[in-house]
């Protein structure tokens, strides 16, 4: 089966799997992106004259060119998904990505946001359907709000422990065309996971930089397991400008039912920049 007929089925399932979900609980990549780059050049504030006690704001659009595979299944059934930046940007509908941080003194507030939509049309070869052609749309929206602290704070080094939320809504829709049947499916599921995670940053000059960050969650009491990892470049080109580029991947494995699986992984390049607003 081609990619194309295993989008379209993994759909089907998911339509099934997200309606059934939905009655039993209530609950498309890409990371939380430096919004503070660290420079070497930057001297170190020292004694009560210099202490900065205002809030910092960055912002931080981006864009993550990745990529999907994994295991969808409802009822007994799973189909394997593997699709590549190239598939889902030649189905890409619209989207959102972007990551704000507010910092004060060693206090941190992050949040970042992804919000996905992807869409397929086809003619359909079974006559039994009383149909001609699918139209499936799958959309994912997934907000990360994380509160954190430096525990180190240096002109050479920075590093931040977090602790927050992720929260995951999966949407999907396949409508036949004709439908005198009524075969259409539509449905979604939502659910939050605990996650706790960090950020090293580490200067390379005066206007390079590198940001490592990560958070784990899930444990089972919501998804089964839910991380993240990213590294990532910035380069300085201003006082209030940084570019980025980087790599980053994430993984949720989620399970609604005994019959029931969402088990995907989205890594891909992902490319941006912060804006420091104060």
């Amino acid at each position: 089966m081609n990619t194309l007929g295993r989008l379209l089925l993994a759909t089907f399932s998911l339509a099934i799997l997200f309606c059934e979900a939905t009655n039993a609980q209530e609950q498309f990549s890409i990371a939380t992106p430096p919004s503070e780059m660290p420079s070497a050049a930057a001297p170190e504030a020292s004694g009560p004259a210099f202490q900065d006690t205002g809030w910092h704001l960055d912002l931080s659009p981006y864009l993550w060119f990745a990529g999907a595979h994994g295991t969808v299944g409802a009822l007994g059934r799973d189909v394997s998904i593997h699709a590549s930046p190239g598939d889902l940007l030649s189905h890409f509908d619209i989207g959102l990505m972007g990551a704000a941080q507010a910092r004060r003194r060693r206090l941190l507030l992050d949040g970042d946001l992804i919000w996905v939509r992807v869409s397929d049309s086809r003619a359909l070869p079974f006559a039994g359907l009383s149909a001609v052609s699918a139209d499936a749309r799958v959309g994912q929206f997934i907000w990360t709000s994380k509160l954190g602290y430096r525990l180190i704070q240096h002109k050479g080094l920075n590093a931040d422990a977090n602790m927050g939320v992720r929260f995951w809504h999966l949407g999907q829709r396949l409508n036949f065309n004709p439908s005198p049947l009524g075969l259409n499916f539509s449905g979604s599921q939502n659910w939050a996971d605990i996650v706790i995670g960090g950020r090293v940053q580490l200067p390379l000059g005066e206007k390079l930089g590198v940001d490592l960050l990560g958070d784990v969650g899930g444990w089972n009491a919501t998804a089964n397991l839910d991380y993240q990892f990213a590294a990532l470049l910035g380069y300085r080109i201003s006082s209030r400008w940084t570019l980025l580029a980087g790599y980053r991947y994430l993984f949720v494995d989620y399970h609604p039912g005994k019959s029931a699986v969402y088990s995907m992984v989205t890594p891909g390049a992902l490319f941006g920049a912060t804006y420091h607003l104060k």
